[in-house]
């Protein structure tokens, strides 16, 4: 855990001046954890403690944390010279060194948390964490019991080792195709498309669907994006356990 004085970190966070701050707390607009302060040398860990000013969370300067429902036909890149990227839709973001984190197609549609924050997203993309990501998709041909057994044990998609195990569930089955749900825990080069095609099915249309038990929200349109809550942001901090202090990877 990491404190510092409460005037100091509100301070950097670009809220205003040290004067300004003390102000601030004077009126009794701060909160921390629920509670108001005004003592300018409390202390808080800005990666622990929820601070509110007038009800609006304050987080680190230069940290921004974003959801982006992503469309097809874009690729996943801070930039290319030939094709449009993600990043293309964040150009009045105010913040600086954003990225996506992990990687969907260009034909794949859905969930891509965007952020500045190195160390979140190398935890978050560790194969060691499991993080869980769920994605629908239509296929070609039935879908059934088979399937769901050799997705359960791993699947041999040409690697140097099987997948890891993944929750196959069946949505619509038949022979005109079919509509799933999978949930991996690793994020391998066209994993998905490949893991279908280790049982002779093509993948038709992707998208994912939730990232870290976090779901893609019905209003978020393709092509926007908004940013992460507090609870979202513990839950991805927690998922990694990439908050606790000396974490390293096992």
């Amino acid at each position: 855990m990491k404190e510092e004085r409460l005037d100091k970190f509100l301070a950097n966070a670009g809220v205003g001046s040290r004067k300004e701050v003390k102000d601030y707390l004077k009126q009794r607009r701060i909160r921390v954890n629920g509670e108001v302060v005004t003592r300018p040398e409390s202390k808080v860990d800005p990666d622990q403690d929820e601070i509110l000013l007038d009800g609006k969370s304050i987080r680190k300067a230069g940290k921004a944390y974003y959801w982006f429902h992503k469309p097809a036909g874009c690729i996943t890149a801070s930039r290319d010279d030939r094709e449009q990227t993600v990043m293309d839709y964040f150009a009045d973001a105010g913040e600086k060194d954003l990225f996506p984190v992990g990687r969907l197609d260009k034909d794949t549609e859905g969930l891509l948390l965007v952020t500045n924050d190195g160390e979140l997203s190398h935890y978050l993309l560790s194969p060691r964490r499991h993080v869980e990501k769920t994605y629908y998709a239509q296929v070609d041909g039935c879908i059934g019991e088979k399937e769901i057994a050799l997705f359960r044990e791993g699947v041999d998609i040409g690697d140097d080792k099987k997948t890891l195990p993944a929750v196959l569930k069946v949505v619509r089955s038949g022979e005109n195709g079919s509509e799933i749900l999978l949930t991996i825990q690793e994020g391998r080069y066209h994993q998905v498309k490949r893991m279908f095609e280790a049982v002779n099915r093509h993948v038709n249309y992707l998208k994912r669907v939730s990232f870290g038990s976090i779901p893609l929200e019905k209003t978020l349109e393709k092509g926007t994006y908004r940013t992460l809550t507090d609870e979202e942001l513990s839950i991805l901090k927690e998922q990694t356990n990439c908050r606790k202090k000396g974490t390293k990877e096992p």
